[in-house]
């Protein structure tokens, strides 16, 4: 739905989040714009309170007493819906991001695509824990290059027809990423390019598993839905993340490399 401005929100409303009606009450005492939020299910469960509130000229949405801040609505009664287990859960993330950074191996690792599902690669970057490139080239995928793909990150077919294929760049991708860690974002979707690549090149799947297995894998995605605790109640988990970055392989890695620096903070940053 589409929310009222918060000056025009009333003193009792509702709305659903993620196919669960929730309903806001503003205090008897108050004409501020705070509200209980309850749980609009048979046991009316109280969840907290939010505050609408300006930052930097943009209205957000604090929790309860707290620093923490929402852009939207929904995403604040996500975060006052995360279960009790949630802060064990971080210090968890927290510590693996800790693990995967003293990993003196670590590359962050990215793909861009000629598109989704059954896509090939338009570009390959990777950087190592400081955020230097140790590879970077846009790849001649020998297939076309959906016009959704393009618009998100500016690779076009002409800018690719003359680049190396990825048979050609294998020699260097294998001295590269062999024996290494490898950071990614969404990991099955950019291992399973890889995969398909080399697929493509041997003609068979024993010597792709061969040099895939040669690397060590690690996924981002999961652990950093975990650490900004948005809970989704539709699907009984924390909602995925999108990274944030702007779909240039090695932007993206660097990127990769700051949200993972955040989750191995001491103390946790404030929740944004």
């Amino acid at each position: 739905m589409t929310l009222a401005h918060p000056s025009e929100l009333g003193d009792l409303f509702s709305l659903e989040v993620d196919e669960r009606p929730v309903q806001f009450v503003r205090p008897l005492d108050t004409d501020r714009p705070d509200w209980g939020v309850y749980d609009d299910s048979t046991a009316r469960q109280f969840l907290g309170m939010v505050h609408s509130e300006l930052s930097d000229g943009t209205h957000v949405w604090r929790l309860g007493a707290t620093a923490e801040r929402h852009g939207t609505l929904d995403d604040a009664v996500r975060a006052l819906r995360r279960p009790a287990s949630w802060p064990r859960e971080r210090s968890q993330v927290r510590d693996w991001a800790r693990r995967v950074l003293a990993d003196a191996s670590l590359l962050s690792v990215d793909v861009e695509t000629t598109g989704l599902g059954d896509a090939w690669a338009v570009q390959i970057a990777a950087t190592d824990r400081a955020g230097t490139v140790v590879f970077n080239e846009y790849v001649n995928p020998l297939a076309d290059i959906d016009p959704k793909a393009v618009a998100l990150h500016k690779i076009t077919p002409e800018r690719v027809a003359g680049a190396a294929t990825f048979a050609q760049l294998l020699p260097e991708l294998t001295e590269v990423m062999a024996g290494r860690t490898c950071l990614s974002y969404n990991m099955p979707f950019d291992r399973g390019i890889f995969e398909r690549e080399l697929k493509r090149h041997h003609g068979a799947d024993a010597p792709a598993a061969q040099w895939l297995d040669r690397c060590r894998w690690e996924d981002a995605m999961e652990p950093y839905a975990v650490w900004k605790g948005l809970w989704s109640v539709k699907r009984g988990r924390y909602r995925a993340q999108k990274l944030g970055g702007p779909h240039d392989a090695v932007e993206d890695c660097r990127v990769l490399l700051s949200r993972v620096e955040q989750m191995a903070a001491v103390p946790p940053p404030a929740y944004r």
